[in-house]
Order: structure tokens, then sequence, then C-alpha cells
């Protein structure tokens, strides 16, 4: 108990009862009668604790009692909200049933309970309350409205004067930006109208059997001197500014234009193209594909669309037009998902056919990373749901058998190729059906061959 109590830096002192009586501490023998001290609580798990009560030995000041069968263990209560605090800030660590654990700046412990009995953030007359729950415990953090204030207006006394160098600073400079070139903005509208904008695509290949299945159709910006554009530099420019829209339309006819022959000839293989939050919230993508469809001869479910969970902010537009999606025949895919603003009630209540695990979690299959137990989490939850699921970023053969162990349904990445133009994809596609014809006919034959030696 004595080694226990000096290696252990939570740990005061540890007793030993008996009947419900002391018998020894960590400091030694007890000589006087001294009663089990009654708990204030019990845990689930069977430990009584009792909140605040006065050492044997050291008489300072009171300590928390943890009391487990024959032993005890006391540490002191302010541990449990051991932080720094800004002057006027209170705090308070409690359990859901409101037991104060521990305190700093001495909180009104009325307010404490109130606040623990209905965890919420908020403001009153008096104060700014922020709660924080978990494991059954709630810390609720309080600050006077008077003090923010007075914050608010020291730092603006001392930001006002940055801020006015900071803006003529900045209103030099975009002059300067302006009289050498054109903005991003109207840079991306001017290649909005000269369709500037052409489509490369990754193929998507089944697990189980390694057949090309299809392609994500991913949008690229060809300037005229030649030199690419990498979505990722435009594409939250072209969300920002409503342009993204034009954009799809014009993805969609490139699509078509592309490997419209393709799908006409195999009904089997599908496109996903990515769609926008306006999309999402407006539905005219519905009526554009629509249209594109009709020219084309290439039907519904070969078009998946893939909405990232941006898109999914406003829940009811968004049920509406992916429904309307899928009741035409679309397959609706989730994508990059777990890096946004899904949760599980979106995935319970959209019309939802696939999900797409975000390359940040592949990356950690096979690593020690914190995050790597939450891609088995994901496929089970996408199985629950009946989703079929499809990992991006596939780098290496470790994760592929992973996932196929896993029984994810589709991959795309490296390890089976980059995005490519229309006329590789279609090239890799028969080339990756002709392989799986020679091994099918290679399985069909030693099927047959035994039966033929009988």
């Amino acid at each position: 108990m004595r080694r226990l109590t000096a290696n252990t830096r939570t740990v005061d002192e540890i007793g030993y009862f008996e009947n419900g009586l002391l018998k020894c501490t960590s400091w030694g023998l007890v000589n006087e009668r001294v009663e089990q001290t009654p708990a204030d609580f019990v845990t689930e798990d069977g430990l009584e604790v009792t909140l605040r009560m006065q050492p044997l030995i050291t008489q300072g000041n009171a300590m928390m009692a943890l009391q487990y069968r024959s032993h005890n263990v006391l540490t002191v209560p302010s541990r449990f909200s051991d932080v720094i605090l800004d002057p006027g800030m209170r705090l308070a660590v409690a359990t859901g049933s409101g037991h104060i654990l521990g305190d700093l700046n001495a909180p009104d412990p009325d307010v404490v309970r109130r606040v623990v009995a209905n965890p919420a953030n908020g403001i009153d007359d008096e104060r700014l309350i922020a709660v924080a729950r978990g494991d059954n415990m709630v810390a609720v953090a309080m600050e006077p409205r008077s003090f923010l204030f007075e914050r608010m207006r020291e730092e603006e006394l001392r930001l006002v004067p940055i801020g006015v160098l900071l803006s003529v600073l900045m209103v030099g400079l975009v002059m300067w930006s302006l009289r050498r070139r054109l903005s991003p903005l109207g840079e991306l509208e001017i290649a909005v109208k000269k369709r500037e904008f052409i489509v490369h695509y990754q193929p998507i290949i089944e697990l189980a059997g390694g057949n090309c299945v299809g392609a994500e159709a991913l949008v690229r910006w060809l300037r005229p001197d030649g030199s690419l554009v990498q979505p990722d530099l435009f594409i939250p420019l072209a969300e920002d500014s409503g342009l993204i829209m034009a954009i799809t339309d014009q993805v969609i006819d490139e699509v078509m234009e592309d490997l419209g022959e393709l799908l006409i000839n195999d009904r089997s293989v599908h496109i996903a193209i990515n769609i926008g939050a306006d999309d999402i919230r407006s539905g005219r993508v519905i009526d554009v594909l629509q249209h594109a469809l009709a020219r084309s001869g290439v039907e519904a479910q070969q078009i998946w669309l893939e909405a990232t969970e941006r898109g999914f902010i406003n829940v009811l537009p968004a049920r509406l037009t992916l429904g309307n999606a899928r009741a035409l025949g679309h397959a609706v895919v989730i994508d990059d998902f777990g890096t946004g603003y899904s949760s599980l009630s979106h995935l319970q209540s959209l019309p939802l056919d696939a999900l797409k695990i975000d390359k940040s979690f592949i990356d950690t299959i096979g690593t020690d990373s914190a995050i790597s137990s939450v891609t088995p989490h994901i496929i089970g939850m996408a199985r629950t749901l009946f989703l079929k699921i499809i990992a991006e970023g596939v780098e290496t053969e470790a994760q592929a058998d992973y996932l196929r162990r896993q029984k994810v349904d589709y991959a795309q990445g490296w390890l089976y190729a980059m995005p490519m133009p229309a006329a590789a994809f279609i090239a890799y596609h028969r080339q990756n059906r002709s392989a799986q014809e020679v091994m099918a006919q290679a399985a069909q034959n030693d099927r047959v061959a035994p039966s033929a030696r009988a």
C-alpha cells in the first residue's frame, strides 16, 4: 500500500478496513477506532464514493474517498479540475446524477446541478455556460457575461489599429493584383464559358472477381497553355460562386460524348458523377441528366451519382432530390464518408445505395493510427444498412486483401489505375474484360478436366 501511494501521483493515501473499522493505512497501523465513512453514492461497478472527508493521518484538506471492498483510496478532489483557467471563469466536474467531483474558482453548486440536469450550452442573465459530456461525467464551465464584454473591449482596443493596418495592406495588395491579372473567379468564369473542362476516369474494380465495373468521372481544368489544374484548386471556388452547376453540366456532356458508345455496348458498366450541394438542394441536375440520357441512349442505372457529405446539410431537399434520382434508376453514393457532416441518422433517413470510404481511412489499414479502428466500424455500419461499399485510395495489395476479407464490394485507387483520359479508360476496360474472360475459361477447363479423366 505504501509503495502504491508513493508511486502513484493521484493517490495520497490507501486504507484497509475490516468489519467497517480502519485497520491500517499506507502510513502505518491505526490504533484509534475509525469507522468507515458512509458513501455519498455508489457507481455501477460497485465503487463507493465519499465526496469529502478528513484524512486520519495528515489531517489536511478535505479528500475524496474511493472505496472498493476492503480498501479505499484518498485523492485530492481538485485533480478532477486540474486545468488553467482565465480569471473569472469557473469550472466543475460532476457525475451524471449531479454529484460534484471537483471544481475550480468556486462555481455555484446549485447552478452546476441545474446545468447537469439539463446539459446544454447557453447563456442566462449572469453567465455564459459551456458543457462537455462523456462516460457518465459532465464538465461545466461558466464565465460572467460582464467579464466577457470587458475582454471584448480590451481585444477591440488592441486589435483595431492592427486591423486598420492590415486592411490598408490588403487593399493595396488587391489593387496591385487586379492591375496585373484577372481574379481567380474571373478566370474561372471565362473557363466555364469556353468549356475548358475535361474529364478523366478512374476505374472501379469489383474486389471479389477483379472485374472493372465502371469508373468515377473526375473533372480537370485544361488551361489554354495545356496545363492541367487539379480539382482541389478550383472546386471550392466554383462551389462558393455557384459555377459548380455549370461545370457539372459540362462533365455530364463529356461523359456521354466520351463513353456513350461503351455504355450502350456494355450495359453492366456504370460511371459515377459527382454532384455538388447546390445541385442537391435545387434538384435541377435531375432534369439535366434526363435530357443527356435521352440524347445519348445511355440508361439511368449506368449513371451513379456521388454526393459529398456537404450536400446533406439541408436534409429535406437532399432526401427529395436523391429520392427522385433513385426513382429514375440512378444509384446514389455518399462520397468521402466520415470527413464531413454526416451522421448515422443521415444514413438511415436518406435514400442511398452505396457508401464510399474516404482515402484517409484506407491509409490507416495495417497501421497503429488512432483512427485505424474506424474503418471496420464504417464497413459494419454500411453492411447493417444494406449499402454497397466502395473503398477509394487503395494503393497496396495489403489494403486490398484486408478489404476483400471485410467483404467490401468495390475499390479504386492507384493499385489498379490512376485517373486517365477516356481513350485510355476504354482500352483499360477492354483489356480487363479480356483478362477476366481468359481466367473464366481457364477455370472452366479446370472443372471439366477431372470429369474427362474419369
